[in-house]
């Protein structure tokens, strides 16, 4: 195991300086440090790969890069689709590449998804050239018209929200095909749900096949991996995402959305299945898929209404503003929570009976609440400081000694991380006394949730009213039968198209 090749990952939130850590490291490097003769930046952002639009992905400018190469950026136009699996053929090309140079691969990113499937292999389905047994059997059993749906799944994925009764056709397909998966996904969280259908259709196995295959698979680390998790305090965070959102409309965003506006416009138009709402004007807009490439960046979809507006105004300018800032902050949160529930569990799993300095995945929080000079000191000279030991194999640093915010956040609970047990995990009960529109089941998350849910004011009401009425209590629903699909609580949009948990 000590013969794998050294990397160093750089994971965090938007607007904590990644980009910044990962270009004065590669500067460092390119001193001559242990042997290496400098360093490759390889992006692991999943919009900084297409080509323009620098500042609705909030690139780095070419200016500021100082001269460090930076590879899997600007090579994609926007309207193509670049999912994790294309990424990680070609970082893995490129790391080879520039380890034969002897130089360090530095992957910074904000697509912690992406980078967890770099570091552990053997976690993404393969496509296959022939339906499993089971997968065929579910097929045939099929009825008519979940047949048709299977055999012709749509290209945009539905809202539940403007089209509950597609969201919930799509859900009871996936519940014949794949139970045990379609009990973790609510009907409404039709993103999980088109996933795991796709995965179908790709790989010609259920999910929950390829998660049994999977859990016999040890969770082995591909490279020695220096992981380095830039984190600011969130209520500090936030107020520097908000005037990084003001700063970006002065600096052209409105431009750019509207140039990706047009590319949208002209691909869906070239498509025969083009739906265009107003046919004689030329700005007619045009349906586009919010959850596909570049159009899931934070920004184009919450301008929608202002640019498309016959007559905008300033109210439907600051509402599309602050739609922007909600979900800058909330994608913030996504990757902190993923970096908490996925990639920690996973690399405390593999470090399992090594200590901080034996460890293949050490992993260390760096604070990078303040700016200026207390970035300096402990973002910049403690990653250094790190780095070169890591490179030159020495005593390691006990992560949990850098700060007390190091501590707290890189102290997790034990979470569960072979793949049948998270199969096992989260699974979602519908709750009949709750559920007042039959079409429209209520589900909730079992265990804990289901328990504070049962001892809810609500719960408790509706739960009376059923037992007077039926003169029985609502007992909960362990699965979801073809008469009545399932709710799951919003989880991470991530970009997840290959995942299967």
């Amino acid at each position: 195991m000590t013969t794998l090749k050294p990397i160093i990952t750089i994971c965090g939130t938007t607007g904590v300086g990644k980009s910044n850590l990962a270009i004065e490291l590669a500067l460092k490097l390119a001193q001559g440090t242990h042997g290496w003769r400098g360093a490759r930046i390889i992006n692991a952002d999943s919009m900084q790969v297409y080509t323009g639009m620098d500042v609705i992905t909030n690139k780095v400018p070419v200016a500021e890069r100082m001269g460090v190469e930076h590879l899997l950026m600007d090579f994609k136009q926007p309207g193509e689709q670049y999912v994790v699996g294309q990424w990680l053929q070609d970082a893995i090309k490129l790391i080879d590449e520039t380890h034969r140079m002897d130089k360090i691969p530095i992957i910074v990113g904000g697509t912690s998804y992406w980078i967890q499937h770099l570091i552990f292999p053997n976690r993404l389905p393969t496509v296959a050239q022939s339906l499993s047994d089971s997968v065929a059997q579910s097929i045939a059993n099929l009825p008519p018209d979940l047949l048709e749906l299977f055999n012709a799944l749509p290209e945009q994925t539905p809202s539940a929200a403007s089209h509950p009764e597609d969201a919930l056709l799509l859900h009871k397909l996936l519940t014949a095909l794949d139970e045990p998966v379609a009990q973790r996904w609510h009907w409404r969280d039709t993103r999980k749900v088109m996933g795991s259908l796709r995965v179908i259709k790709d790989t010609g196995k259920a999910p929950s096949e390829i998660i049994l295959e999977q859990s016999k698979i040890a969770l082995v680390p591909r490279y020695r991996t220096l992981c380095f998790w830039v984190y600011a305090e969130p209520s500090i965070l936030n107020e520097r995402l908000d005037a990084r959102v003001d700063n970006m409309i002065k600096e052209g965003l409105l431009d750019e959305i509207k140039a990706l506006r047009a590319i949208a416009s002209s691909s869906t138009s070239s498509s025969p299945d083009a739906v265009v709402t107003e046919p004689s004007d030329k700005s007619a807009v045009q349906q586009t898929d919010y959850t596909v490439g570049i159009y899931q960046s934070i920004g184009y979809k919450e301008f929608h209404d202002y640019l498309t507006s016959p007559e905008p105004s300033e109210k439907l300018f600051a509402s599309a503003v602050e739609q922007m800032k909600y979900g800058t902050r909330q994608y913030a949160k996504r990757q902190i929570r993923w970096l908490r529930n996925k990639l920690l569990p996973a690399i405390y799993s593999a470090n399992d009976g090594t200590d901080h300095a034996t460890a293949l995945l050490p992993v260390y929080l760096l604070d990078a609440t303040e700016l200026g000079d207390q970035w300096k000191s402990c973002v910049l000279s403690q990653g250094e400081r790190i780095m070169e030991a890591f490179l030159g194999n020495e005593t390691l640093l006990d992560p949990l000694s850098l700060s007390e915010r190091a501590r707290e956040m890189l102290t997790i609970d034990v979470k569960p991380t072979s793949p049948t047990e998270v199969l096992r995990a989260r699974k979602k009960v519908v709750c009949p006394a709750c559920t007042l529109d039959p079409s429209q089941p209520f589900m909730v998350e079992d265990g804990s949730q289901w328990e504070a849910h049962r001892r809810s004011r609500a719960h408790r009401k509706y739960a009376a009213r059923d037992k007077k009425m039926h003169g029985r209590p609502a007992k909960r629903r362990a699965t979801v039968h073809s008469d009545i699909p399932s709710k799951v609580d919003a989880e991470d949009q991530q970009d997840q198209q290959g995942s299967i948990v």
